[in-house]
């Protein structure tokens, strides 16, 4: 090797700036498996503390993309545009917004992932419905977005398998949190793709990994300063995870929220509002942007009344349909929870506000969700909310309902969602669910 792996740890754990050949030939040897894990782990631990800049931070998203296959899409001659997330609970939009997106004429090629921690994920939502297969070869994925404008892959072993090697490190050494990191592993990954433009939903609140606005703020910033680097087109949109989004958490049940949604149904909740509004909003504006980075509409408002109009028409659910017959899943079978608990509110007032992240956990102690990447998940395992942030609540109104087949998990999340909930004696306002836009 030209740089011996020992001095580059040094120059980082001293402050200083790597070049892109030594983030490069670092990475690749890690990747290869020339480079111990201690060793990668103390670059890991150097780069948590000192940072990195700008130029350090693309640097590595390039060496890491580099360490496999970019997705070959010159076949398609459209716009082609994703969106990603940063998670929370009850977060499904790409199952609405790709449909909605691609029933437009514009291919949606999606590389999703799996939910760890309180998290979910979009493959596991989609592999609730039997026979959903989501391990399509590279070839498909291009093939399928080619003929259908959608396709929903995993991070095959072909794509960035240097950020799954890191990525399994980062979790056990705890440096997930540090911000070039975060950046590099989500955009060497979206870059991958071979996608044109990007629409990212950053969330901040009790349920995101950023907790303040100010730092999802700068993560947006920081994740567009790569996407601009590689000349896509980009937009972030800074959203509110104080609460769950939607109707329900889980897997099964989530997809039940998005067909009901796209269907154009109604669930009323204790509130008197309807349970699947915020769902469906943020899934219509992220179409919206997405449309509009594609030239889809003169302004955003003309993109969002494209995407309602595909959404109200059916659409979306034509789209999603299709969807589920080109990956082998049959949506008839959507598998339903045999027991249902329902968790009631012992006082009288406003909902204050909801501990988030609680509720996640709450998830996964019923397996709707992960503690670690090898555990099993309950594809009908979920939480339902009753009550937004807002909402007035009488005492024996119902908050949460526990779903699931396991009766003795479901009981052992009860004392979790209990204290996840605040009751207020003062009216409350509700939250803004979209807080910014940049671009």
């Amino acid at each position: 090797m030209a740089f011996l792996p020992a001095e580059i740890i040094k120059i980082k754990r001293n402050g200083g700036q790597l070049s892109y050949e030594e983030i490069n030939e670092f990475i690749l040897g890690y990747a290869r498996g020339q480079i111990p894990d201690y060793q990668m782990s103390a670059l890991l631990m150097a780069i948590f503390f000192r940072g990195m800049n700008t130029e350090e931070t693309l640097s590595l998203t390039k060496a890491m993309l580099h360490s496999g296959e970019v997705v070959d899409f010159s076949s398609v001659k459209e716009f082609k545009v994703d969106k990603h997330s940063t998670g929370g609970v009850g977060d499904k939009t790409s199952l609405i917004l790709g449909p909605i997106v691609a029933a437009a004429g514009i291919p949606v090629p999606m590389i999703s992932g799996r939910g760890l921690g309180h998290t979910g994920g979009t493959l596991d939502k989609l592999e609730s419905i039997p026979g959903f297969n989501t391990q399509k070869s590279l070839p498909e994925f291009i093939e399928l977005v080619h003929k259908h404008k959608i396709c929903f892959i995993g991070q095959t072993k072909e794509i960035c398998p240097a950020d799954k090697k890191i990525y399994a490190l980062r979790d056990v050494t705890a440096t997930v949190e540090s911000l070039p990191l975060i950046c590099a592993s989500i955009m060497s990954k979206k870059m991958a793709e071979g996608i044109d433009g990007l629409v990212l939903d950053v969330k901040f609140g009790s349920g995101a990994f950023m907790k303040t606005s100010m730092l999802a703020e700068e993560l947006a910033i920081n994740l567009m300063a790569i996407a601009k680097g590689y000349g896509k087109k980009v937009t972030a949109l800074l959203t509110n995870m104080d609460q769950p989004l939607g109707r329900y958490a889980g897997n099964s049940v989530e997809v039940e929220e998005c067909v009901a949604i796209m269907k154009n149904e109604k669930f009323i909740g204790a509130g008197g509002y309807d349970l699947y509004e915020d769902t469906r909003e943020l899934s219509l504006r992220l179409s919206a942007h997405m449309l509009l980075l594609a030239g889809v509409g003169k302004n955003e408002e003309e993109s969002y009344k494209i995407a309602e109009d595909i959404l109200v028409s059916g659409k979306a659910m034509a789209k999603f349909e299709e969807l589920c017959s080109i990956h082998g899943g049959n949506l008839k079978a959507l598998p339903k929870p045999k027991h249902s608990i329902e968790v009631k509110s012992d006082k009288a007032g406003w909902v204050g506000g909801f501990h988030t992240e609680s509720i996640g956990v709450a998830g996964i102690l019923i397996k709707a969700g992960r503690a670690q990447t090898t555990d099993i998940i309950a594809p009908t395992a979920g939480i339902e909310f009753h009550v937004k942030v807002g909402d007035e609540v009488k005492v024996g109104d119902t908050v949460f309902t526990l779903h699931g087949d396991d009766k003795d998990l479901l009981q052992s999340a009860l004392p979790m969602l209990r204290s996840a909930v605040t009751i207020s004696l003062q009216k409350t306002t509700k939250p803004s669910l979209i807080l910014k836009t940049l671009s």
